[in-house]
């Protein structure tokens, strides 16, 4: 089992670090642009408002608690804001603010991968709760064909995460053009704020595919060498 196996490590290992490495640049970055304000004064929550609307969406916004756990959901139109983003007026606010709002301009232009992303979603959420269960079955049985549905399983989390970076460099490019457009973003220096701080979060869903891909390929690899035998 991989807790046990250096030979997990060595696969997955970068992948790892490369996500806490990620997680601290986030982090590090939204609180260095949350102490910079914005010229518009907006709060984060007006913001989205603002940007989803210049987008041609409709949206309720909500407050939700927690840090970063800013989403959109597409099936009620909701932007779910945290606290700091939802009464925040600095640059990290409104960043991550039009970053949201811009998968609701997404979901109201039929953007095709937020479409594929969402019709996965059930799936995926079923598999990457059962995957171990069903690849340990295998292992401990020895079902090798057991073992391969489990990784086929987790493979959807894999694809789940592929089809997640397109949709969200797209939202942050919406974003960033849209907050240009409607003047809530006025200087250069507010302008590159925001691109750093929607930078920063991009590496974490980067970050994200990189782990999934080679913990997959450490999974095949493992059975693999079981076939082999």
């Amino acid at each position: 089992m991989p807790f046990f196996d250096p030979k997990y490590f060595l696969f997955v290992g970068p992948g790892l670090l490369l996500a806490m490495w990620a997680s601290w640049r986030v982090k590090s970055t939204f609180a260095r642009f949350s102490r910079v304000g914005v010229r518009s004064g907006m709060t984060g929550a007006e913001a989205a408002a603002a940007v989803a609307r210049a987008g041609g969406a409709e949206v309720q916004i909500e407050r939700v608690q927690g840090f970063l756990s800013d989403h959109y959901d597409p099936r009620t139109r909701t932007l779910r804001l945290s606290p700091d983003v939802y009464d925040g007026r600095s640059v990290s606010a409104i960043a991550v603010a039009a970053h949201e709002a811009g998968h609701a301009i997404q979901h109201v232009k039929r953007y095709p991968w937020l479409g594929i992303r969402s019709m996965i979603v059930p799936a995926v959420q079923i598999g990457s709760n059962a995957w171990i269960w069903i690849f340990m079955a295998g292992m401990l049985l020895q079902l090798t064909a057991l073992a391969w549905l489990g990784v086929l399983l987790f493979g959807l989390t894999v694809v789940f995460q592929l089809v997640t970076l397109p949709t969200e460099f797209d939202a942050s490019n919406r974003a960033k053009q849209v907050l240009v457009q409607a003047g809530i973003v006025t200087t250069p220096e507010e302008e590159a704020g925001v691109s750093k701080v929607l930078g920063a979060a991009a590496m974490t869903y980067v970050a994200g595919a990189i782990t999934a891909i080679l913990t997959l390929l450490y999974y095949v690899s493992l059975l693999s060498g079981r076939s082999n035998r």
